[in-house]
C-alpha cells in the first residue's frame, strides 16, 4: 500500500488573494466555492495534486524548506518577466550566460519558487 499526494499546502496571511496570484501563474481556476475572505482556498490543477492555501495568523519568517519548481511552456526568461508583472519578486537570479540555470522568485507573501528552463529550451541545450 502507498499514500497518494492529495495537495500541496501553503500557509499564508490571505488565502484568497494568494490563491488568485497562483491561479494566474498556473492558468488554473480557483475552486468555484472559494470567495474573498475565505480562510481556505484551492486551485484545481489539470493533473496532479491541488494547490491548497491555508490562512494562518503567523507571518513567514525564514526561507522555505519546501518549494515549487515551475517548468513554463514559454521560454524561461519570458515567464520570469510575466511572473514579475503579476507581483512576484526576484530573490536570486541563478541564470547562466549559456542559458542554463533558473530564477528564484517569491510570491506576494514571500514564498520562494523556482522558474526552470522550458522543455524546448532544455531539449535544445541537451541536444535531445
Amino acid at each position: 500500500m502507498v499514500s497518494v499526494l492529495q495537495n500541496v499546502a501553503i500557509d499564508c496571511a490571505d488565502a484568497y488573494a494568494l490563491a488568485q496570484f497562483w491561479s494566474k501563474v498556473t492558468g488554473r481556476p480557483l475552486d468555484p466555492d472559494d470567495r474573498p475572505g475565505a480562510h481556505e482556498t484551492q486551485i484545481l490543477m489539470a493533473e496532479g495534486p491541488m494547490l491548497y492555501f491555508n490562512q494562518v495568523p503567523e507571518p513567514k519568517t525564514v526561507k522555505n524548506r519546501f518549494h515549487l519548481c515551475l517548468r513554463p511552456e514559454i521560454p524561461r526568461d519570458e515567464e520570469v518577466e510575466r511572473l514579475l508583472g503579476l507581483g512576484a519578486s526576484m530573490v536570486a537570479d541563478r541564470r547562466n550566460p549559456d542559458g542554463s540555470g533558473w530564477a528564484v522568485l517569491a510570491d506576494p507573501e514571500g514564498n520562494e519558487f523556482c522558474v526552470l528552463r522550458s522543455a524546448d529550451e532544455r531539449a535544445s541545450m541537451d541536444g535531445s
